[in-house]
């Protein structure tokens, strides 16, 4: 019998991430600081709309582009916050989650052997996704004296004749590094001058620190053109579950995008469409408020970590931590397997995120901040046992 598994699946390693909260699933009363997850429930306004959608009978297919009313208040968003128009009817496409969308970008994009240069750390699902659609993937390495910031050094660096695509995951996750507008010049300018495209993904967009508004390189003179923006209501809106994203870009890339997505999905979820145009419309007070929480929440946590005098550089962006575990002689993996065995602690190794995660761990903030000082208590008691070895 021939082999049913095909090759490049096959060489696929399971997400570091999944295989920790297998071992956590299986543990009794461990507060868990790994889920990138909103702890806030969907708006009521958002979930509203969502039940009347389906009171309403409204349950069939949609466009294969999305509704044209949701992608309408795409555009009117975008230009909003970031003064770049879009047109809604062939540079807008719906997805099932921004992750459909990077996909989606890669497969329609990319040729055997072309290469995706993708900064580490950074969210999984880049590199298996770039081998997936027979692209060549080219870690960089982000470095922490950097702030995880990729600089447009790096990047002229890394770049070959091959190379087609650089992947830009800013706001970032793990690090909650951000990218300032000058950053962003720097790198478009080797962008242009390399004839480079840009996946930006801008998940994370709302969910900014630094006092000033998030700045996305399509903002950058010559850049909205050879870049496909990446984003969705999951983080934001509190709505992972309703599986709902977007992306933005060129048309005819978009067009290619929506055939590879008409016949693999079809459609996102009908009912989380008409929802999202409810977020887009009347829940930015909602977003702001989370944002603040989330705000307080990091400040906590710096604090926290200061008085355990456990290195962590100041993170602007998501919901996450990414504090240094280097002094204590330990992989990121061991270090978080023995605090989740000695504290029921549960945090996510930097290595799960690439080579350059290592000596890490990502340390979540989307949880309440009852949640959050008891695990810093049993964060510092096991730092403690670790420096009286």
């Amino acid at each position: 019998m021939r082999d049913p598994i095909g090759k490049k699946a096959a060489e696929l390693k399971p997400s570091g991430i999944r295989k920790f909260f297998d071992i956590v699933a299986e543990m009794d009363d461990v507060i868990s600081l790994g889920v990138g997850e909103p702890d806030f429930d969907t708006p009521w306004a958002i979930r509203d709309e969502g039940i009347y959608s389906l009171e309403r009978g409204r349950t069939f297919y949609t466009s294969n582009s999305g509704l044209k009313e949701l992608r309408t208040e795409i555009a009117s968003y975008i230009h909003r916050r970031l003064g770049v128009h879009y047109n809604p009817i062939s540079e807008i496409l719906v997805t099932v989650g921004g992750s459909e969308g990077i996909d989606l970008a890669f497969r329609a994009m990319i040729n055997p052997g072309d290469e995706v240069l993708i900064p580490e750390p950074s969210y999984v699902s880049y590199k298996p996704c770039a081998i997936l659609a027979d692209a060549v993937p080219v870690v960089i390495p982000l470095k922490e004296k950097n702030e995880f910031r990729l600089t447009a050094e790096e990047v002229e660096a890394a770049v070959t004749p091959k190379t087609k695509i650089l992947v830009l995951p800013f706001p970032n996750n793990p690090t909650g590094a951000v990218m300032t507008r000058a950053d962003l010049e720097a790198v478009a300018k080797v962008c242009i001058e390399h004839d480079l495209y840009v996946l930006s993904d801008e998940i994370y967009s709302e969910l900014t620190y630094t006092g000033e508004d998030h700045c996305s390189i399509i903002q950058i003179p010559g850049m909205k053109e050879r870049t496909i923006l990446i984003n969705g209501f999951s983080k934001a809106y509190a709505m992972t579950g309703w599986r709902l994203g977007y992306c933005c870009g060129p048309e005819e890339i978009i067009h290619q995008m929506t055939k590879v997505h008409q016949f693999a999905i079809m459609c996102a979820p009908t009912n989380s469409q008409y929802a999202a145009v409810a977020a887009l419309r009347d829940c930015y007070g909602e977003v702001v408020k989370m944002r603040e929480a989330y705000n307080q929440r990091r400040r906590f946590l710096l604090h926290e970590f200061e008085k355990m005098q456990l290195p962590c550089f100041e993170p602007f962006g998501a919901f996450y931590m990414f504090p240094s575990i280097q002094e204590f002689g330990m992989s990121s993996d061991e270090f978080a397997t023995e605090l989740l065995k000695d504290q029921k602690v549960a945090v996510v190794p930097g290595s799960a995120f690439g080579d350059s995660g290592e000596g890490y761990v990502r340390i979540s903030y989307a949880y309440s901040l009852d949640s959050l000082k008891v695990a810093m208590e049993r964060l510092s008691a096991f730092i403690t046992k670790l420096r009286q070895r």
